[in-house]
Order: structure tokens, then sequence, then C-alpha cells
């Protein structure tokens, strides 16, 4: 007989006892390396605590005067090639057309001089400090009652104010990549509070900070030219400004340009590495947001199981009702959505991780004010940066965020008047680079609008139509929330209260009243997906079409064959011009042929003739 996937929802109803601290005697059972960690650990802090104060201001500005010194702060050879567009011929960063001699000019890491060689010694360095303690985290070493008393000194490392705002954005990226994502993926529900929230907050909050000053200027200006990495024909100069402008306005510049010193290396390449640098550090943030949202990753699968398991039993209650047929069993076993195999224990895996994305989220959006504040802030500000990438993906996790926390009156402003905004100031001002994220962004208003003023909700991901709520009996100015307004995986809830937020919006941009009141019956009679993305893109192209001249925008218009609001082709499929033949019509044709002679015969015949 097929084996069939076990209920996850049941499982997650067990409990865990090993959610939550466990000692390192218990862990070592699995894992013969844990009991060393405590001793490992000061050391690992202690040399990370000095690697980052090399990138302190004021560290900088003894290192960029000195001309041999400065190189320990600049990014090594393979950096700078990876950062180049290269086509096949190239042989990697020694080959002809490499960088290998384009940072230190001249030297390279082959030479016996040490110049080149310490750009890449402190990536090593740092990069597997990052990796080590991600390991700390995904072994549970972390959140062991014996690490209880490393743990303040822990978080003072790696949240120090001085050390987040001095790394450069490569050394941000693996930050997140290598640390904060394995950590809040592999601490245990119960210790969010206790282990978390002393690192997230921090981080976020820096986060948030380091992207506006990053990508804020090219916003206003549309111009790269103060992200221009500095040289070291300039770095001196720039290390004398920081007495001058203090270390804050300096930071602003420093950000500005990625960070990066990239010593003798050509003009071209320099600004592609800091183009480079600012736009991984942004999509590792929204892929960061999406694995720990489970909208990606391994916690994707658990829930693309879980509705696989859903599908699985709705087409087993339709056959019993329906005619017997046979079931092919191919002795492969049960299988992930993926096609992966699946194990005997990874129903209780995915059991322990499905209790993990509802309290996760929770804990993200509702249970710390500084770490949620900040986080929604950066997300609505990522919908807004000229990155195709990072906005497709940020609009999947703020449908996320408005499925989570919609129906909290405290969040009715930032979602109905800030994220509201910047979706429509993005579609109406048409920007080339979102030529291609349209739809998502629309979907994004249509999700806001639904649920913040007509009382509708989604189904997850913004998918499917508009599903009304009634009017409530006691108060028909309000709605009856959703009866799954705590389970955001199956749609969440909606603002009772209809929020004129996003109502003010659509009026400064010129929308009369009577206009955004046609609109409103539109999106209520016509509740389907479709029905309701066409309606919102019909007034945006108006408003669209209204501000194109008296709006200026410093970044590049899309023309009007690229953008989607004023694409007037027909999405439906159009009739195939050939004339249609049948297998019937084959078989007459070839009868008649069969019944006259062959033309290539008798022009033959002439050949000889």
């Amino acid at each position: 007989p097929v084996e069939r996937l076990t209920d996850i929802d049941e499982s997650a109803a067990q409990n865990f006892p090993d959610e939550g601290p466990v000692s390192i005697s218990d862990l070592a059972m699995n894992d013969p390396f844990v009991p060393l960690w405590p001793k490992i650990l000061p050391t690992l802090l202690q040399v990370l605590d000095v690697a980052f104060q090399v990138w302190h201001p004021e560290c900088q500005a003894v290192l960029l005067r000195n001309s041999t010194q400065r190189y320990v702060l600049a990014i090594s050879d393979d950096e700078a090639f990876l950062a180049t567009k290269q086509d096949s011929t190239v042989k990697g960063v020694f080959g002809k057309g490499g960088t290998a001699g384009s940072i230190v000019s001249g030297i390279d890491r082959r030479d016996l001089n040490l110049k080149p060689r310490w750009s890449g010694w402190f990536n090593e360095l740092r990069n597997t400090c990052f990796q080590l303690l991600g390991l700390l985290c995904v072994q549970r070493v972390l959140y062991a009652p014996e690490m209880s008393s490393l743990y303040p000194r822990f978080a003072a490392v790696m949240t120090n104010p001085n050390h987040l705002q001095s790394l450069e954005h490569r050394h941000l990226t693996q930050y997140l990549k290598q640390f904060i994502e394995m950590m809040m993926m592999s601490c245990p529900a119960t210790m969010y509070q206790t282990h978390l929230t002393a690192i997230l907050g921090p981080v976020f909050e820096h986060l948030q900070l380091r992207f506006q000053y990053t990508w804020g200027p090219i916003i206003a200006t549309g111009q790269v030219e103060q992200s221009r990495p500095i040289t070291s024909d300039n770095c001196a100069q720039v290390a004398d400004q920081l007495a001058g402008i203090g270390a804050k306005s300096w930071l602003k510049a420093y950000y500005q340009r990625s960070g990066l010193f990239v010593g003798d290396l050509d003009s071209v390449t320099a600004e592609a590495a800091s183009e480079k640098a600012r736009v991984e550090l942004t999509r590792t943030f929204a892929d960061m947001m999406q694995t720990t949202l489970a909208l990606k990753g391994v916690w994707a699968l658990v829930l693309a199981n879980k509705a696989k398991e859903e599908a699985f039993k709705k087409n087993v209650a339709k056959s019993t009702r329906g005619p017997k047929s046979r079931v092919v069993n191919d002795n492969k076993g049960p299988s992930n959505a993926d096609g992966t195999k699946r194990t005997v224990a990874q129903r209780h895996i995915d059991a322990r991780f499905l209790n993990r994305i509802d309290k996760l989220c929770h804990f993200l959006l509702l249970e710390n004010e500084q770490i949620a504040g900040y986080l929604v802030l950066t997300v609505i500000q990522c919908l807004e940066y000229p990155d195709a990438y990072t906005c497709r993906r940020c609009t999947r996790v703020v449908h996320r965020i408005l499925e989570a926390v919609a129906w909290v009156e405290r969040y009715t402003e930032i979602l109905g008047s800030r994220l509201f905004s910047v979706a429509i100031k993005t579609i109406v001002t048409e920007p080339k680079w979102a030529v291609g994220t349209e739809w998502d962004v629309i979907n994004v208003i249509r999700d806001i609008y639904d649920r913040l003023v007509l009382g509708q909700y989604l189904l997850p991901g913004g998918q499917g139509p508009g599903l009304q709520q009634n009017k409530d009996p006691s108060n028909p100015t309000r709605f009856e929330q959703t009866k799954v307004v705590n389970n955001p995986l199956q749609g969440g809830g909606i603002s009772v209260a209809p929020s004129d937020a996003p109502r003010r919006v659509l009026f400064e941009i010129g929308m009369s009243e009577q206009a955004i009141i046609e609109l409103e019956q539109k999106l209520t009679t016509k509740r389907s997906a479709k029905d309701q993305k066409d309606a919102l893109k019909d007034v945006l192209r108006v408003v669209a079409e209204r501000i194109k001249h008296s709006v200026g925008s410093s970044l590049e218009r899309a023309s009007e064959n690229e953008g989607l609001l004023h694409n007037t082709k027909s999405g439906v499929i159009e009739a195939l011009p050939e004339k249609l033949v049948t297998h019937s019509m084959v078989k007459k044709r070839e009868g008649a042929l069969s019944s006259q002679p062959d033309k290539n015969e008798i022009a033959a015949s002439h050949l000889f003739g």
C-alpha cells in the first residue's frame, strides 16, 4: 500500500519537551564537538571584537593616511573580479583580463609582498567567525543553560553600535546571511524573548538607517557620483574629512559608497564593486525575511507539504463518493512537495517547524515594538529602491505582514498611509527599473485596500478573490472579524473599522471623491483577483497620465511600450492562423495522391527520353 503523509496539524498539537534550553551534555550525544564551545566562544568573541574595531572611523582615519597600512581596508583582487562582467575568455583572477594586481598596483598575492594578501586574510577571518557563530546556533549550543553566563558578552559584541555602524556593506551581508538568519531559524520558540530580542532589535534598527543613507541620495537625485568608492588617490583626503564633519556625517558618505576602499582599481570596476555591494546587501535582507517568514527555503517546503496533504485528503474524500479507480503504486514511497524523498522522521520535524513558523512571525511583528517597527519600515523602504529583485521579493513579505497585522489598530496608519503611498508611487511614476514587477505591486495595493477599507481578506500571498466580511450587526459602520484572524497562514484578518488612510492617499494624488467611490464599488461588486487588479490599473493609469509632466522623477521613466499602465495588449490567446488538419483529412489526402502518377517519375522519364 502507498504510505501517505501524516497530518501535520495533528503533529503540531504535540508537545515538544526539548523546544527550549537543552544541556550541552545532552547535545553531545549527537555531536561530540559541542562540549568545546564554552572554551572556544570567549576567544572567538575576542577575535571578532578586535576585527570589528579595525573598521571604526577613528582607526580607518589612521590607516588610510598610511601608504602601506591602508590596504588592510581594501577589497581583494577576487572581490574586484566578481564585480566585473566577464565572458568565457577571461580565465579567472590571474588570467588575461583578470584583476590580479589591480588593488595594489602591479602586485598580487602570488608575490612575496604581503600588502595584497591582507584584505583576503581579513575576509577569511571575518567570514569564518560568522560561520562558526552560525554553527553555534544551528547546534543549539547558544541556547544551552551552560552558555547563559556568556550570552550578555555575546550580545554586547554582536550588537555593539560602533561595530554595526562601521561594517562595510559586504561585511554586513555575510553577518546577516551566516549568523542572523541562522539564529532566527534555529532558536527554540520558547526562547525568542530571551535570546532574539537582544540581537534583532539593534540589528533591524541599524539596517533601517543604513538603507536610508545608502539608497536615499540615489532615489532623490538618480546620480551615483556620491557612491563612488575611495581610492589610493583620495583616501588621505577622506580621512582628513572625518575630523571636520564628525563621525555621523562621515558614516552617511561611508554608506553611500558601500564603505569600500578599492586601492588602485580603475574607476569603472570600482563603481561596479560599489553597486554590487549595495544591491547584494538589500537582496540578502529580502531573502532572509522570505526565509524566516516561510516564503522560501526549508520552512516554505513545510507549508507546501501541508498543502499537499490537504489536497490528498480532498482527493480521497472525492474518490469515496465517486467511482472506484485504480491507484498506481510506483514503490517510491512518500515524497515532499518538491519531489525529494520524505524520511520517516520528517513529519515530526515538519510539525516542529510549523510551530516555529507561527511563533516567529508573531514574535517579529507583534511582540516587540523595536523589532516590529524597524522591520516593517525597512521592508516598506525596499519597495522603492531601484532593484526589481528586491522589490518583487519584498512584495511577498508585505503580503505576510498584512496577513499577520492588518487587524491591529496601531499598524493601520503605517500600512494605510506609508506603505500604500510607496506602492502607489512605484506604479504611477513608472520607473524603468520596476518594469516586470508592476502586477506584484498592484496586488499589494489591492491587499491593503481590501483589508483596511473594504472589509475583504485574501488567501495567503495575496491570492484569490476578495473574501467579503459581513457588517457587524451591532454596529453597521464596522465589519465582522475573520475567523482566521490569528492564523496568517490561512489568510489572516482585516481592519474591522474601515480606514480613511488609503483614501487620503488616493485623494492626494488627484483622484476625486466620486472616482474613489466608483473604484470601491468596482472592487466590491467584482471581487476576483483579475477584476480588482484591472480596476486598480485603470485608475492608476489615469493618475500616471495626469502627473506625468507635473511630477518629476530622478530615475529613468519606462516608455509606453515597456510600462504596464499603457500596455494595451490583450491577455487573450489568439486562435492559431493555421488551418485545422485532422487525421481523417490526412488519410483522405494520401488516398487522393496515391491514385495519381508521381510527378517526379514523369519528370525523370523526360531526362532519359
